[in-house]
């Protein structure tokens, strides 16, 4: 049978009372006390019951994290970082999958509040108005990791995404570049339509060049839509001569698409994009990309979290982290 707090009260000759108040960490016990109550929890081998000791504290030591697809190596290597911040810290994680549906973020919300979570991390490609009220009326903290806020009212880490794209589109330019097409991902996420184009058409403007329409190319987020997107490219009565991705799967797409077209990248096009995975440096020519800390974007998202949690001080919830650009082989 599973030894009880029981059990551990009547070995030491203590109430449970005391017991339970050195396992909480309480600091009113006498240290000769919490000396004999540890010795004899490590002699019968007790484990307190986590969550008798949530009722107790209010507290689950558990963290809701909600991510759009966990099999996209872009969320698992955010994860991976929350979840190294988190065991530092000995908190539990209740991984949920969205799988990019607001309807679905807006059910598992709901969820992880109920289960009582001490804090919630959530990744999404946009905030819905559904969501942002769910979350506006959270009895924890909220931290937004690689997700854009525009009322900035929620604590959140990212990059700067639009600076990132207007230094890519400006190592173009420099290059002697004009005819710059953008390829990117649905525009009704925020990060592609208010950061990434912006960020692509102010380098174009700056640097006196028109921005076409006729140049900002949008697909659905897959390997195939980007390599059809390179046949519709193809056509354009003036070509264009480089390409910033908004992702490094859709840079692929339409670097295949290009090569199987009997050109190379980077003599015929030279080509720059988002870094969220092994992609760019699997690939032949290996792509120079924007490099995304993912990793630690995920653990930094955590450390904010649990200070929020324990009501610690707090200099900065709108973090924004480094980024650089990879040079590789895709830009001469």
């Amino acid at each position: 049978m599973s030894v009880t707090i029981y059990d551990v009260a009547r070995e030491a000759n203590v109430s449970m009372a005391t017991v339970s108040r050195v396992v909480n960490g309480n600091p009113n016990v006498k240290p000769s006390t919490r000396r004999k109550v540890l010795d004899c929890i490590e002699r019968l081998g007790y484990r307190p019951n986590a969550v008798a000791r949530g009722l107790a504290s209010k507290k689950t030591t558990t963290v809701g994290v909600i991510m759009p697809d966990i099999s996209k190596s872009f969320y698992a290597e955010l994860q991976r970082g929350i979840a190294d911040i988190a065991t530092m810290y000995e908190y539990n994680i209740i991984l949920s999958n969205s799988d990019e549906r607001p309807e679905r973020e807006l059910e598992l919300l709901i969820d992880l509040f109920g289960k009582q979570v001490d804090g919630l991390i959530f990744m999404s490609d946009s905030v819905s108005e559904e969501v942002r009220e769910e979350m506006s009326k959270a009895p924890v903290p909220v931290v937004l990791a690689g997700t854009v806020d525009g009322e900035q009212q929620f604590s959140t880490i990212n990059i700067d995404y639009e600076q990132a794209a207007y230094e890519a589109v400006q190592k173009l330019i420099a290059n002697g570049h004009e005819r710059i097409v953008f390829v990117t991902g649905p525009m009704t996420r925020d990060i592609n339509r208010l950061h990434k184009k912006i960020g692509y058409e102010r380098a174009l403007r700056d640097a006196s060049i028109e921005v076409r329409e006729d140049f900002i190319i949008e697909v659905q987020d897959n390997y195939d839509n980007a390599y059809s997107a390179w046949k519709e490219i193809e056509q354009l009565p003036e070509k264009p001569t480089a390409f910033f991705v908004g992702n490094d799967l859709l840079a692929v797409g339409i670097l295949n698409g290009i090569r199987d077209a009997g050109l190379s990248v980077p003599n015929d096009y030279e080509l720059i994009c988002f870094e969220h995975s092994l992609l760019p440096r699997i690939v032949r020519p290996q792509l120079t990309t924007i490099a995304v800390p993912l990793y630690d974007i995920g653990a930094v998202s955590m450390r904010l979290l649990t200070k929020l949690m324990n009501e610690e001080e707090v200099a900065e919830d709108k973090v924004l982290l480094p980024h650089r650009i990879e040079e590789r082989d895709s830009v001469k």
